[in-house]
């Protein structure tokens, strides 16, 4: 059986290479089907896989607790929740036993402005209270200088970690780190350059001033201050859980009764990821209109190129049944021919395709990515449109009588 398979693959070249010209034209159509699909959906996991880590950086295994400001009911705002304390904040730190790193902090004010000799910066800096734990748990690198010590936390020192837009405005000689910057009237020492982050969540994070908690309590935060408790976990699988834990400790800190609902809100950060990763969903629905539409050409095709081969080739095959051929091995004679121009077609599309797809991987900044899944469901669908285009041929070649095909010409 494995003999007459490989003859037949073998005839099934030298058919093809009689006919080149007619096989390289149908090669090259389902070619172009399958590096529409293996391009797009290669393309689409390497911008999955380039979100991911974009959000990882903005910390995408975190969950955020905050004041909830107004009950909404009928469209209406009511009474507002009371703010979160620091001693709640204290207090959920402290007690939260799920494996994660939290962080407490708080906004000063969103609309700071920040001096150093003659040079300010725009009215749009954000001035943020946070302790040692918080740029690890949001997602900041230092580019030089250092994090704020345990000491200079405790006692409130005033010192100060400033976003790229803060440095390239005040330090054009890029000489930040132990310089002084005014805000208002308070004077800070310039300790730490975060890395250049981009905007996230409606603001620039570059556009950030930190101070020790501490400093924020003594000297900037009014009689309203809200704390803002950031956890991260190790893992986006754990998020949910580490959530749902966090809601039932706060929800027994603030003393909510049962019943009633949260007086605070919890976002995780993978529920915007998820909003994003879902638009992925159309385009590869798109990708795979597009190839499926190509490749219906491409069967129709080479069901009309089997057709005309099949016609040329009668007295051939009046030949091959005078010599004992059976309908069985003319069929899958002209079966495998079919599937042979298929599957070159296929490896064509996806060499094609991977490199139309890792060139935006290129452009992203991102790793070579081989999506084996997507290559096998190629190789998959040229199977079928191989068996789809060359079925009908196949059986109109066996059902051939033996001396018509003989008298052909």
């Amino acid at each position: 059986m494995r003999g007459i398979v490989a003859e037949n693959i073998q005839m099934a070249f030298k058919a093809l290479a009689g006919q080149l010209l007619r096989t390289i034209i149908t090669i090259l159509i389902i070619g172009f089907g399958i590096m529409s699909l293996v391009g797009m959906l290669t393309a689409i996991d390497v911008l999955k896989q380039s979100i991911n880590t974009t959000f990882a950086a903005f910390g995408s295994n975190s969950f955020t607790i905050q004041n909830k400001e107004f009950w909404q009911r009928g469209g209406q705002k009511q009474k507002p929740h009371p703010s979160i304390t620091f001693e709640q904040a204290k207090q959920f730190k402290e007690r939260f036993s799920f494996p994660s790193v939290v962080s407490i902090s708080s906004v000063a004010t969103r609309t700071g402005i920040v001096k150093s000799g003659s040079l300010k910066t725009h009215p749009k800096i954000m001035v943020m209270g946070v302790d040692e734990e918080y740029l690890e748990v949001a997602g900041f690198k230092l580019k030089k200088g250092r994090n704020f010590s345990q000491q200079e936390i405790q006692q409130g020192s005033p010192v100060a970690i400033i976003g790229q837009d803060i440095a390239k405005t005040l330090f054009k000689d890029n000489t930040s780190i132990q310089k002084a910057v005014w805000v208002g009237k308070v004077r800070l020492k310039v300790v730490g350059e975060i890395e250049e982050k981009g905007a996230g969540g409606g603001m620039s994070n570059d556009r950030q001033l930190f101070v020790p908690l501490r400093q924020l309590q003594m000297y900037f935060a009014g009689d309203r201050v809200s704390y803002v408790l950031t956890g991260r976990t190790n893992s986006a699988a754990l998020l949910d859980e580490a959530g749902s834990e966090a809601i039932g400790l706060f929800r027994s800190i603030r003393k909510d009764k049962p019943g009633e609902e949260d007086s605070f809100e919890i976002e995780k950060s993978t529920g915007l990821v998820g909003q994003v990763l879902s638009m992925t969903t159309y385009l590869r629905l798109g990708a795979f209109a597009v190839a499926l539409i190509t490749l219906l050409g491409a069967m129709v095709g080479l069901l009309n190129i089997m057709l005309v081969s099949v016609t040329e080739r009668t007295r051939e095959i009046g030949v091959r049944k005078s010599l004992g051929a059976t309908r069985r091995s003319i069929a899958q004679q002209f079966l495998i021919e079919a599937i042979v121009i298929t599957q070159i077609g296929g490896a064509v599309g996806v060499l094609l395709g991977l490199g139309l797809g890792n060139l935006v991987s290129l452009f992203l900044g991102g790793t070579f990515l081989i999506p084996w899944n997507w290559i096998a469901l190629a190789f998959l669908v040229c199977f079928v449109t191989g068996i789809g285009a060359g079925l009908y041929p196949a059986l109109k070649a066996a059902k051939m009588n033996p001396v018509d095909s003989l008298r052909y010409e």
